[in-house]
C-alpha cells in the first residue's frame, strides 16, 4: 500500500512491512465456534461496511464517510482533491474556476493589481477627456429626410468621422490594455503559487515584455486589417452592384477567418510574458495551445466578454443618465439627426464610469487569459507537476513522474 498523504484506505496501517491492513473475522465470543470462523453475532462495523446497503434499520451503524453511504464503488473512495497552493487547484480547471481564479487573484491582490488598473485607467480616460474635447471633430449631422447620392455621401462622411474620433481613442485603450496585462498575468503567475507580490516586483518583471507584447498587439491588428482589405476590396473595386454583393460575401468570410484567428491566438500574450517568447514564436505557441481545443477556448472566451459587456452596460446606464442631467442636454437629441455638442459635465462623469468599468475590466480580463493558458499547458504538459514543485509542495520531486 502506498503511503502518499490521501491513499491509504480507511483503517490500514502503514506499509512498513508488517502485517497487512486487511480485515479479518472476529473470534467466536462465546467459545462454542470452530476458530476462524464468522460468529453469528457480529460487533458493529468499523471503518470496513459491507458492499451492498446496509440499510436503515434500527441500531444500523451509518457507515464511515466514503464507505457505504451513496453508490457503491467496492469499497473504495475517489482519488484525494489535487493540491491548491495558490487561487486555483493544480488540475484540469473547469470554466467556472478559471473565472473563479482570476477573481480571487484579484481579490487577494486588489491593492497591487486594482490599484495598478486604476492609475492607467485614470491616465488614460484623462487623455480621452481632452482629445474629445479639443482635438477630434464634431459628429457630422445627417439629414434623415436625404435621399440617393446625398444620402450615401452623408453615410460615408459619417463612418469617416467616426474612424478618425475612434482610431486615438482605441489606441489609448489598447496600451492602458497592455500595461494593466503585463502585470495582472504576473500577478497572476505568482498567485497560482500562493506567492505573494507587490507591484515593484510585478513592474519589474513584466516592463522587459511591455514592447513586445506592444508588437504582438500591432501585429496582429495588422494581420485582421489585411484580412478585411483582402475580404471586401475586390467587390469595392467593383463598385457595382455585383461589387457590393461580392464585397458583402467577402466581408462575412473575412470575418470568419479573423474569429478563427483571433481565437487561435488568444493565449499569446501569456505565452510571450511568461514562456519569454518572441513575437512570432508565441503567435505559434498560441496556436499549437489551442489546436483541438478551439471549441473550448472560444467559449470561454464568448462568456468572459459577455460578462464585461453586461458589467459595462450596467455601470453605463446610470452615469450616462446623471451626465445628461448635469449637463442640461435633452434626451432626444441624441436621437436626431443633428449630434449634440456636450459639455465638461458630460464628459466628466461618463469618464468616471469609464474608470470604474476599465478598472474592473482589464485585469479581469487578463486573468482569464493568463489562467486559460495555463489550463491548456496543464491539459497537454502537466504543468501542474512543475507549478507543485515551484510552489514547494510535499511529494512533488524531480523524479515525479509526468503524466
Amino acid at each position: 500500500m502506498n503511503d502518499s498523504p490521501g491513499w491509504a484506505s480507511p483503517g490500514s496501517a502503514p506499509s512498513d512491512g508488517k502485517e497487512k491492513a486487511n480485515p479479518r473475522p472476529s473470534d467466536p465470543q462465546d467459545g462454542s465456534g470452530p476458530t476462524g470462523q464468522w460468529s453469528p453475532e457480529q460487533p458493529p462495523p468499523g471503518q470496513w461496511s459491507p458492499p451492498s446497503n446496509p440499510g436503515s434499520g434500527p441500531g444500523t451503524r451509518p457507515p464511515a464517510p466514503g464507505w457505504g453511504g451513496g453508490p457503491q464503488r467496492q469499497g473504495w473512495a475517489g482519488p484525494p482533491p489535487a493540491a491548491k497552493p495558490g487561487v486555483i487547484p493544480l488540475r484540469p480547471l473547469s470554466l467556472g474556476e478559471i473565472l473563479d481564479g482570476s477573481v480571487s487573484a484579484l481579490r487577494a491582490h486588489w491593492r497591487t493589481a486594482l490599484g495598478f488598473s486604476l492609475t492607467v485607467s485614470v491616465i488614460t480616460q484623462i487623455a480621452v477627456i481632452l482629445m474629445q474635447r479639443y482635438l477630434l471633430p464634431e459628429p457630422t449631422s445627417i439629414d434623415p429626410n436625404a435621399t440617393g447620392a446625398e444620402a450615401l455621401r452623408q453615410t460615408a462622411d459619417s463612418a469617416r468621422s467616426t474612424l478618425i474620433s475612434l482610431a486615438p481613442v482605441s489606441l489609448l485603450s489598447m496600451i492602458a490594455t497592455l500595461f494593466t496585462a503585463s502585470v495582472v498575468t504576473v500577478i497572476i503567475s505568482r498567485s497560482v503559487l500562493g506567492r505573494p507580490t507587490t507591484l515593484a516586483d510585478s513592474w519589474a518583471e513584466a516592463r522587459p515584455r511591455v514592447l513586445p507584447l506592444l508588437g504582438l498587439t500591432v501585429l496582429v491588428a495588422v494581420i485582421m486589417a489585411a484580412i478585411m482589405a483582402v475580404g471586401i476590396g475586390p467587390g469595392l473595386l467593383l463598385g457595382s452592384e455585383a461589387g457590393a454583393a461580392l464585397a458583402f460575401l467577402g466581408f462575412a468570410a473575412a470575418c470568419v477567418v479573423m474569429l478563427w484567428l483571433n481565437v487561435s491566438f488568444a493565449l499569446a500574450a501569456p505565452a510571450l510574458m511568461l514562456e519569454r517568447q518572441s513575437i512570432v514564436a508565441a503567435l505559434r505557441r498560441s496556436a499549437k495551445l489551442v489546436r483541438g481545443a478551439w471549441w473550448r477556448t472560444f467559449g470561454i472566451l464568448a462568456l468572459t466578454y459577455l460578462l464585461t459587456f453586461l458589467l459595462t452596460f450596467l455601470v453605463s446606464i446610470p452615469f450616462t443618465a446623471i451626465a445628461v442631467i448635469a449637463d442640461g442636454t435633452e434626451v432626444s437629441d441624441f436621437f436626431g439627426g443633428t449630434a449634440p455638442s456636450v459639455g465638461w459635465p458630460f464628459l466628466i462623469v461618463t469618464g468616471i464610469g469609464e474608470v470604474i468599468v476599465s478598472t474592473l475590466i482589464y485585469p479581469f480580463v487578463a486573468g482569464v487569459m493568463a489562467l486559460l493558458y495555463m489550463d491548456q499547458r496543464i491539459r497537454r504538459e502537466a504543468l501542474d507537476l512543475d507549478l507543485a514543485r515551484a510552489a514547494g509542495l510535499p511529494g512533488y520531486g524531480d523524479n515525479t513522474p509526468r503524466s
